[in-house]
């Protein structure tokens, strides 16, 4: 039987009191509407129809290729919403779920089951639902006694009986395609707010004496629906809580889970080590028995098997196997870090290469770079790769030396084992195991220290009388 599933992303979200459209406000580094895409991609919706309204084009720009789109030019109620997606589904045979924008925490298995059951049964209608210790605020799901659903009621209609009910609809449902558009033509706005409800859908197909079924998710999280930053807190709260937990299950160390922030699209080796502070985003790939942390940051970077990163920031980096790096390191994007590799303390790398077995142990620049294999670059070297108008790359061949205090010119090429001497700044090409210096060459002065004290003594006491 096809699938097909619409989104209500319509709405502007005032409480969120933002210029960013509410649906778009990430959790866990990716906007709410995203989440909701990927589950019901995974429960293989064959179309996909998102109704947009405020932020149409921001909303689609994100969005993409992943769906169609029909436009709500006015927020006259979700049966309204619902209704626009008429033009492109009409006619489809199969089932339909509606699901609003703003839910970042259903999950695709909860799906799966919520149409698992709407199929079995041969509901017209199933509803989500989800049992609340305090489910004040919330419709009521009134249930009859083979379990089917009598009717969804608001609290504020709630008899005393009624709201004692803890169950509630979660405004995630499963249709009969065809029958949901039927019972839309019927639905008015005869109410308070002058809107069209599509709760009111499940009224109509009670009375022509439809099945309405609901299934009652297992973790009451996922009815959270997002209207205000309070909300959007205890949503991330949540997601995080839960991302941490399968990255544990799934044999990654986190020694202090309320201080480690994954996001929701990052893939951890198993018997890595991740220390408090540490915070990994994007497209992050770490390896396996790596340890990462304390206080370090992650974005789009691929990291191997058994790397060491402490209190390091890396935005698009590579990191190979077995390589270190930090303390206070910063590898800016275009990074590519060999294997067996230190990059230590104070040590910034930019669109550069660092091959095999090479070190950049402390406050040293490489940027712009080719290094090679087995290089030493010593402390407080760097790469000169700007001269105010253009960058420019340095070579370094495998097996080279550099010193202590050594600026490199760039563009310049130091060749295979040669060696650089510390304090040198170097403007030519240093070829194939050369040693090169360029420096002014050391004069002492007998006894002129004690003649620059005199001057400053008798200068000072000039200035004071």
């Amino acid at each position: 039987m096809k699938r097909m599933a619409i989104v209500l992303a319509a709405g502007q979200g005032k409480r969120m009191k933002s210029k960013l459209y509410k649906v778009l406000h990430p959790v866990c580094g990716m906007p709410m509407v995203g989440h909701v895409m990927t589950a019901i991609e995974q429960v293989q919706c064959e179309r996909k129809v998102v109704v947009v309204g405020h932020g149409a084009e921001a909303v689609q720009g994100y969005v993409g290729d992943r769906a169609e789109f029909v436009l709500q030019a006015e927020q006259l109620g979700t049966g309204h919403a619902v209704k626009q997606a008429k033009a492109l589904l009409d006619g489809e045979q199969g089932t339909t779920i509606v699901i609003c924008g703003d839910t970042p925490l259903v999950t695709s298995d909860t799906l799966e089951m919520l149409m698992k059951l709407h199929q079995e049964s041969g509901a017209s209608a199933t509803i989500l639902t989800a049992e609340l210790d305090n489910p004040q605020g919330y419709g009521r799901i009134i249930r009859a006694e083979d379990g089917s659903v009598m009717k969804i009621v608001e609290q504020k209609d709630a008899t005393e009986q009624e709201q004692l009910v803890n169950e509630i609809n979660t405004g995630t449902y499963c249709f009969d395609n065809a029958k949901l558009f039927a019972a839309l033509e019927q639905v008015t706005n005869t109410n308070a707010q002058q809107e069209y409800y599509l709760t009111d859908v499940i009224g109509i197909m009670k009375a022509q004496g439809d099945i309405v079924r609901a299934y009652c998710t297992a973790d009451a999280a996922e009815s959270i629906g997002v209207n205000d930053r309070l909300a959007l807190s205890e949503a991330e709260r949540l997601m995080k809580e839960r991302i941490n937990k399968q990255h544990m299950l799934n044999g990654v160390t986190i020694i202090d889970p309320t201080q480690t922030y994954i996001e929701s699209t990052v893939s951890i080796g198993a018997d890595t080590v991740l220390y408090p502070g540490t915070m990994l985003k994007g497209n992050t790939v770490i390896g396996m028995e790596s340890t990462i942390g304390p206080n370090v940051e992650i974005a789009d970077s691929t990291i191997g098997d058994r790397v060491c990163v402490k209190q390091s920031v890396l935005a698009e980096a590579e990191v190979g196997h077995d390589s270190s790096i930090g303390p206070f390191a910063y590898l800016r994007p275009g990074s590519r870090i060999g294997q067996d590799v230190k990059i230590g303390d104070f040590v910034e790398i930019k669109n550069a290469s660092v091959d095999d077995h090479s070190k950049v142990s402390h406050l040293s620049y490489i940027g712009d770079a080719k290094v090679g294999k087995n290089v030493n670059i010593g402390c407080g070297a760097i790469t000169v790769n700007y001269d105010g108008y253009n960058k420019s790359v340095t070579e370094i061949g495998d097996d080279a030396f550099v010193g202590s205090n050594v600026n490199l010119i760039a563009p310049v090429t130091v060749g295979n084992g040669a060696y650089v001497v510390a304090g040198s700044t170097i403007t030519q090409n240093v070829e194939d195991n050369d040693l090169a210096i360029a420096r002014e060459r050391q004069v002492n002065k007998p006894g002129y220290a004690e003649k620059l004290r005199s001057r400053a003594k008798a200068k000072k006491a000039r200035l004071d009388s």
